[in-house]
């Protein structure tokens, strides 16, 4: 039976039922670590994680002695075969990764998908996230968010991943690397708007923890000129800048099929003008296309 301790605080693992445990760790600080998580990695029969040496520190902050196994994408068809053949057999096995829960921009995806397929027990034991600790954090709307990891690290590809995020309405989060970070903020000021809220969140619930929040543009401008070190999150606000309506052109289409008083009074609907305003503009639209075609 596994032990963990806490402190000067020294405590016997309760039993534990056969199955795959996805473990989330401290992202940071340790002290997030949660008891029902230690209580399974002590407990466990093997703890599966991306660096034994990283996962390793941390089973040794807490005294836990059970066997680290390796597992990470280069290994993932191996070991993965290994893993599934001791939860079949009715071991405890704890996945972990690096920082945070599991299966969130990391290869545990893999191992659960074939435990699911195999008809095999998987429990999630919850705890840090970077990407929800970023976003709480942030201050921008929690109502709709969106989590998309990395984006790629060529600017033309980048660029056209955010292009494709430009109809989300939601909040919007990404995991980014310190040496990109400037380039990362500068083209999303250029397709999603300089004058959009973001906030870079660095080195969450460590020592030089830092969130700051300011338009794409300035944020791009400040991390230019002051390179970052550590582990970052970038959250976007929800996009609420209104998109200006060409009027003239609207109308014009309008009078194809409608009256100068109908196109202006649907015209009025799309744009949220005054009727009055449009009705003015539609007559001399309608004057200039008669005397075009006279």
């Amino acid at each position: 039976m596994g032990t963990y301790t806490i402190g000067q605080s020294s405590h016997v693992a309760k039993t534990t039922q056969a199955g795959l445990y996805i473990i989330a760790t401290p992202i940071g600080n340790l002290g997030d670590m949660t008891i029902r998580g230690l209580e399974i990695l002590a407990s466990a029969d093997i703890v599966a994680c991306e660096d034994t040496r990283v996962t390793g520190k941390l089973l040794s902050h807490f005294c836990i002695k059970t066997k680290l196994v390796s597992y990470h994408e280069y290994n993932a068809d191996k070991a993965g075969a290994y893993i599934i053949e001791r939860l079949e057999k009715g071991d405890v096995v704890a996945l972990t990764s690096d920082a945070g829960t599991p299966l969130v921009s990391d290869p545990g995806q893999r191992l659960v998908t074939a435990a699911r397929e195999a008809d095999l027990p998987v429990y999630p034991v919850p705890g840090a996230s970077a990407p929800l600790a970023a976003l709480t954090a942030s201050g921008f709307s929690t109502e709709r968010f969106t989590f998309y990891g990395f984006l790629p690290p060529k600017q033309a590809a980048r660029k056209s991943a955010l292009t494709s995020l430009m109809e989300d309405k939601g909040t919007l989060v990404f995991f980014e690397g310190p040496s990109r970070l400037d380039a990362c903020l500068t083209d999303m000021a250029e397709v999603l708007g300089a004058q959009r809220m973001g906030a870079v969140c660095r080195e969450l619930t460590k020592l030089h923890e830092e969130v700051r929040r300011a338009p794409l543009s300035e944020l791009a401008e400040y991390y230019t000129q002051n390179p970052p070190r550590g582990e970052i999150v970038i959250v976007l606000a929800p996009d609420t800048q209104e998109k200006e309506i060409d009027v003239d052109a609207l109308i014009k289409e309008l009078l194809e099929t409608m009256s100068v008083s109908r196109a202006a009074s649907e015209a009025a609907k799309l744009s949220g003008r005054p009727k009055r305003d449009l009705y003015q503009k539609a007559l001399l639209l309608k004057e200039k296309q008669n005397d075009e075609s006279s």
